[in-house]
């Protein structure tokens, strides 16, 4: 069964200096090391079949580094992150697509990316482009689409890749209205199947309609955990408070 833990876990990252001639030597003379920057501080928490999590908080707060971890791209300094399950990310639509591609063609070769069979291609490729509604421009050359159009079809390609676990990062206002419609219904459908959600967002309507729980974390630190609008009320509230604390001070 699909499922994620973290159990304390802690992610650093080393502070950098343009100065490396000088660390080296300071470093020889057994000068104590900056101290590293903590992108998450002893962070759990478990999620299984047909569960969702938004993760909010400030820019810097330690989200994304939330979905690296369950995508396997970084590992933590301490504690542990079992993930159980495929996965697929909506992280960086677009990504290792080519313009001198066609659309048809740059669909191929994402999805093979994605863990998709030959077979399976095939039998996709048409859903995937009604999907996306791009069935007229899909043997052009993706240099002749717009952004918007790119990011619709890596869309469409992620969102049928069948996967067991689903991370989203900013991405769900892609395109019009109508097709932001489609994504959320999308998405939902997803998760009525028992695909794992785990969202990263500032659209707080959007975490409401698509999360059950939500995490609050600042500084890699949680701050809270419970129901989607318990949490984002209490964000939104320490929010405000911050920005009006900020105008009436010195």
């Amino acid at each position: 069964m699909a499922s994620i833990a973290f159990d304390s876990v802690s992610k650093t990252y080393s502070r950098q200096s343009r100065r490396f001639l000088w660390r080296f030597f300071l470093e020889a003379l057994g000068r104590r090391r900056a101290d590293p920057f903590y992108a998450l501080r002893n962070l759990s928490f478990r999620l299984t079949r047909g569960e969702s999590l938004a993760v909010i908080g400030h820019n810097g707060a330690g989200k994304t580094t939330v979905l690296n971890l369950v995508a396997g791209l970084t590992v933590p300094e301490e504690g542990a992150v079992r993930v159980e399950g495929r996965v697929t990310a909506l992280m960086d639509l677009g990504a290792g697509f080519h313009g001198d591609l066609t659309g048809h063609e740059n669909l191929r070769v994402n999805a093979a990316l994605l863990g998709y069979s030959r077979k399976q291609v095939e039998s996709l490729a048409d859903r995937i482009v009604e999907f996306a509604g791009l069935r007229d421009f899909i043997t052009e050359p993706l240099r002749t689409w717009s952004q918007g159009m790119v990011l619709r079809l890596a869309f469409s390609v992620a969102v049928h890749s069948d996967p067991e676990i689903l991370l989203v990062d900013e991405v769900l206002a892609v395109g019009d209205q109508d097709f932001q419609r489609k994504c959320h219904d999308r998405i939902l459908e997803m998760k009525r199947a028992g695909v794992i959600l785990l969202c990263v967002s500032h659209a707080a309507a959007t975490l409401e309609a698509v999360c059950d729980r939500a995490l609050w974390i600042e500084s890699g630190r949680l701050i809270r955990e419970g129901p989607t609008a318990a949490v984002l009320a209490s964000y939104q509230s320490g929010t405000s408070a911050s920005l009006q604390a900020g105008a009436t001070g010195p």
